[in-house]
């Protein structure tokens, strides 16, 4: 497995624009299971085709024709709204043939395995899977069968790499200076059970971050560990319990929901509780550098982890973090497929 390297990109960003909607650039991944196994120019690749791919979303450019007669299988066995249908919508915009399965009315009801529900979408003519499912590693398990491409939408508490991608392409078009080089990006909340913050620390570390984790204690286990041993072994975070020492001038914000469904009991005395000691207000905001960025992954608990007039306000990105959700799977989809037909060659 290799590690997010943080060195400078070989080809220009014009060269990627003019080859990624139809011949994406060299991407050796068949599979994105998670952001641990880019390397920087790779994460950048990913960002530079997604801009490409933000032409197409905005109508500047017709729809591509990158995937047409591909079939793309979204597989979730959790519940989702933005990562399902952003992924439906990226596929249909590089002309891909989508089809949407579900837990219910599906024969997994009924006893059906995860990969012999692989083997039955294959056989009907998936070539790419995308797949949510409640146990870590099981897109894993689904990638060493499948002769096709798999896209991990998000998996247990382990990993959602096109979260963290998005994530840093909406910051990047937002920080000052397009760089997150030296800035206090904090992530705030319910750690312990977050994908999302586990493949962002490894982007937001190899773009050159200074990344806070906070939290309670005992939504933070594990992470002290990691942030001493530091992310691919070298690139270090800050653990904090401290809400204060966390939010004291910084650039940018995400905060999680807690994941209730996820939680044993007695992690925390009352979702009101942590409101008051952790959720994310303009008063504590004050505390940030001025025009500091407000990110949530969503679904967003208004009121818990986020005040309703922060989600909404105008520091906040997660709308256009929705949005750029569809430019980024739109890259990862094409390249995932790219490296899949090189490989079958």
């Amino acid at each position: 497995m290799s590690t997010v390297l943080t060195e400078p990109s070989n080809g220009s960003k014009a060269e990627v624009e003019a080859t990624s909607l139809d011949r994406p650039p060299a991407w050796p991944h068949r599979h994105l299971l998670d952001t641990d196994v880019l390397t920087w120019p790779q994460v950048e690749l990913v960002l530079d085709t997604a801009d490409a791919m933000a032409e197409i979303v905005a109508k500047r450019r017709p729809r591509s024709d990158a995937l047409r007669g591909v079939g793309v299988t979204n597989l979730f066995y959790e519940a989702s709204t933005r990562t399902r249908v952003s992924f439906e919508v990226a596929a249909r915009h590089l002309s891909a043939d989508v089809v949407n399965v579900s837990v219910g009315g599906s024969s997994i009801e009924k006893g059906e395995s995860l990969l012999d529900t692989m083997r039955t979408l294959e056989s009907l003519g998936a070539r790419v899977l995308v797949i949510r499912h409640a146990v870590s590693g099981a897109p894993y398990l689904v990638a060493r069968e499948f002769r096709g491409s798999v896209v991990n939408a998000g998996d247990g508490r382990h990993a959602h790499p096109t979260q963290a991608l998005l994530d840093l392409y909406t910051l990047h078009r937002h920080i000052s200076g397009g760089s997150l080089r030296g800035r206090k990006v904090v992530i705030l909340g319910d750690v312990l059970h977050s994908r999302v913050a586990r493949s962002n620390l490894w982007t937001l570390t190899a773009a050159g971050a200074d990344v806070w984790v906070c939290g309670p204690a005992t939504l933070l286990r594990g992470f002290e560990a990691w942030a001493a041993a530091g992310v691919g072994g070298e690139r270090r975070f800050t653990v904090t319990t401290d809400i204060v020492a966390a939010l004291r001038d910084a650039d940018a914000v995400m905060a999680l929901r807690l994941q209730q469904e996820r939680m044993a009991a007695g992690l925390l005395p009352s979702t009101h509780e942590y409101a008051a000691r952790y959720g994310l207000t303009a008063e504590r905001l004050a505390l940030a550098r001025e025009g500091c960025l407000i990110l949530h992954p969503g679904p967003m608990n208004e009121g818990v982890e986020i005040a309703p007039d922060v989600a909404s306000g105008p520091r906040s990105l997660v709308k256009k973090q929705v949005a750029n959700g569809v430019a980024i799977r739109m890259a990862v989809l094409a390249l995932v497929t790219s490296a899949g037909e090189r490989s079958d060659r």
